[in-house]
């Protein structure tokens, strides 16, 4: 089986550094960048990308505004997106999917569900 590839989209660099030690060692090729604007790019230019981790609150552009820009570039229209946010309040969850997520999972990250929810791609 070949190895499922994951951007990892957090503005903060310990959240990634976790998240991509933990996908590493269970045999997730890891891509991440510190902006939306940035997955955007790399997105325009990688389709071999499986699934994208958004963090929903970030500076300059969020996981809202993001997402539907993922899914409007071409040959990543089926791109899965998972919603990561601190956000665990009533109705967040149905916000992340509105704006276009496939998944939605809060921090801290529970690594369990996580690789289950990655397990759908």
């Amino acid at each position: 089986m070949e190895k499922k590839k994951v951007l990892i989209v957090d503005d903060d660099s310990r959240n990634i550094f976790a998240l991509v030690n933990t996908l590493k060692a269970k045999s997730y090729e890891c891509l991440s960048c510190l902006s939306a604007e940035e997955a955007l790019k790399i997105l325009a230019k990688d389709n071999s990308i499986d699934a994208v981790l958004m963090d929903m609150m970030m500076p300059e552009m969020d996981g809202y505004e993001a997402i539907p820009l993922i899914k409007a570039i071409p040959l990543q229209e089926n791109t899965f997106v998972v919603a990561v946010t601190a956000q665990a309040m009533s109705g967040d969850k149905e916000k992340c999917l509105q704006a276009g997520a496939d998944a939605y999972i809060s921090k801290p990250v529970d690594v369990d569900k996580l690789l289950q929810i990655l397990g759908e791609i």
